[in-house]
C-alpha cells in the first residue's frame, strides 16, 4: 500500500498537514506534519504535496539501523534514534522533516488520515496488489 499524489488536484488547503499533526502530536501544528505542501508560484502555479514514497533510502543510510519497514511504511524507532539527520539528508524526495520539538525526524507512517480528509482526490491510497 502507498499514497499516490495527484498534484494537479491539490488546492493547498493543508488539511492533510493538520490531520497529520493532530494524529501524531495531538495538536494543530502543520509544522509537525510528515507531509508538506510546497507552493510553486508563479510558475508552474500549483501546490505540490511532498510525502514519503517509501523508497527505503533512509533505512539504508541510517548508521544506527533504527529505521525499519513495518506494515508497508518505514518507521523510525524513537528510543534508539540519535537524531543525527542522515535520513533527512539522504531522502531523495526531501520528504523526511525535522521539528525542534519532535524527538526524531518526521516520516510518513502510512496512517492514511491525510487521504481521509483530502476532499479533492490529490491524496489517494493505492494497494500494491
Amino acid at each position: 500500500m502507498r499514497i499516490e499524489i495527484d498534484k494537479s488536484k491539490c488546492t493547498g488547503c493543508k488539511l492533510c498537514q493538520q490531520i497529520c499533526a493532530i494524529t501524531h502530536f495531538k495538536e494543530i501544528n502543520p509544522k509537525k506534519a510528515a507531509i508538506r505542501i510546497a507552493a510553486k508560484f508563479p510558475e508552474p502555479g500549483l501546490f505540490v504535496p511532498v510525502l514519503c514514497d517509501q523508497c527505503g533510502d533512509c533505512a539504508d543510510a541510517c548508521p544506527e539501523g533504527v529505521i525499519d519497514l513495518v506494515d508497508f511504511a518505514y518507521v523510525i524507532e524513537p528510543d534508539d534514534c540519535t537524531d543525527c539527520g542522515i535520513c533527512v539528508d539522504t531522502c531523495p524526495s526531501e520528504a523526511i522533516f525535522r521539528h525542534d520539538e519532535a524527538p526524531t525526524p518526521l516520516i510518513c507512517d502510512l496512517c492514511l488520515k491525510c487521504t481521509e480528509v483530502c476532499n479533492t482526490g490529490a491524496l489517494t491510497v493505492v494497494d500494491h496488489n
